[in-house]
């Protein structure tokens, strides 16, 4: 079993920052993707961002330049730094885990990021 711990969320104005973490634990292989996505109240959960093992990254076009995901491969866990944040960007984060060896899907509980003045 897996299990994925997310942290980091918070209230921050708009032009702000944050950075959100989530650790791994659990039966994890080395081969597998860790990823952000994010649902805004009455919307779909989407893709923000998604890392490789190999540290091949994947973003939301609406994210991009604006947000980094970047990977300790050794500790199992995903960074996600969010700068110049807009409102837009409010929702609840859920971090992701899906492994290579096994196709099984994990989700973190979510961690709620609001950007208002």
């Amino acid at each position: 079993q897996v299990q994925l711990v997310e942290s980091g969320g918070g209230l921050v104005q708009p032009g702000g920052s944050l950075r959100l973490s989530c650790a791994a634990s659990g039966s994890i292989f080395s081969i597998n993707t860790m990823g952000w996505y994010r649902q805004a109240p009455g919307k779909q959960r989407e893709l923000v961002a998604t890392i490789t093992s190999g540290l091949s990254t994947n973003y939301a076009d609406s994210v991009k330049g604006r947000f980094t995901i970047s990977r300790d491969n050794a500790k199992n866990t995903v960074y996600l730094q969010m700068n110049s944040l807009k409102p837009e960007d409010t929702a609840v984060y859920y971090c992701n885990l899906w492994q290579f060896t096994t196709t099984h899907n994990y989700w973190g509980q979510g961690t709620q990021v609001t950007v208002s003045s």
